[in-house]
């Protein structure tokens, strides 16, 4: 049995991972989902993507730590590695957690984490890659606490969450191995918004883009990513070049013919 199951609903996968009882994410549930999430990403009738847990109460608790400490113990005594033939250039990781966390950051659709209960580590990481996050007011913990057992967030943790909160809070939960409740987890802005039902939520603003640009919003959520992390006027140079590109698109000519106001109204 798979530990990750996609449901299409309309233009929206549902993307669930489940590895019972504890739910933790492991190197073959990883790789389990990556090999799920790649043809949904590349698929033009996948309008979204939204994530979510398949266990009552637990989004994806964590890393599972078993793993870790066996890779730990396994490179006692070793020089450091070389990067791994899997690798990119620039180091990008082709398979695995890593690869996974990127190509959910990167996909030209938004991705959304409905967090139905604990995540935290590499399942808030997780989540942190996805667009928007939608939680429960009832989770018991959501953030990082990698730092209480020797380690730090090596899943994007240290590069995402500044993003997301700032510098001065993201080394506050960082260093400290904070978790919050889904309540406070959204008053500091790690989530979005809170709903009894995170995936009914997340499926109601998935509904949003049914009817909107594919290219417009792949376009929007490149430009957004990359605007922290380059000069101003490079990335506003990019938006302009890439506003004309997306205007000689079918959908934005549909789209601006719907929203044009009546004639009757464009004669005042």
């Amino acid at each position: 049995m798979g530990l990750v199951k996609v449901e299409r609903r309309g233009g929206t996968a549902v993307m669930t991972y489940a590895n019972p009882p504890l739910g933790t994410m492991t190197a073959a549930g990883s790789q389990e989902m990556l090999e799920a999430f790649r043809p949904l990403s590349a698929d033009a009738a996948v309008r979204s993507v939204i994530v979510t847990g398949g266990l009552p109460d637990i989004f994806i608790r964590h890393y599972d730590v078993g793993e870790l400490s066996a890779a730990s113990d396994a490179t006692e005594g070793m020089a450091p590695p070389e990067p791994p033939p899997s690798a990119q250039p620039g180091g990008r990781p082709r398979q695995g957690f890593l690869a996974l966390v990127d190509e959910i950051f990167e996909a030209p659709k938004p991705v959304v984490a409905a967090i139905n209960g604990l995540c935290m580590g590499g399942g808030f990481e997780l989540s942190l890659a996805c667009d928007l996050r939608v939680a429960s007011p009832k989770v018991a913990a959501i953030g990082l606490p990698e730092t209480r057992i020797g380690i730090f967030p090596g899943g994007g943790g240290t590069q995402r969450l500044p993003r997301v909160v700032g510098e001065a809070k993201a080394l506050e939960i960082i260093l400290r191995g904070l978790t919050f409740d889904g309540a406070e987890a959204h008053r500091i802005g790690l989530v979005h918004e809170l709903a009894d039902d995170p995936l009914a939520r997340a499926l109601e603003i998935a509904a949003e883009w049914e009817t909107r640009g594919a290219q417009g919003l792949a376009y929007a959520k490149r430009l957004t990513r990359a605007a922290l992390d380059r000069p101003v006027w490079e990335g506003l140079s990019d938006e302009r070049r890439s506003f004309g590109e997306v205007m000689r698109t079918a959908s934005a000519r549909e789209g601006l013919r719907r929203g044009r106001p009546p004639a009757e109204i464009q004669k005042v």
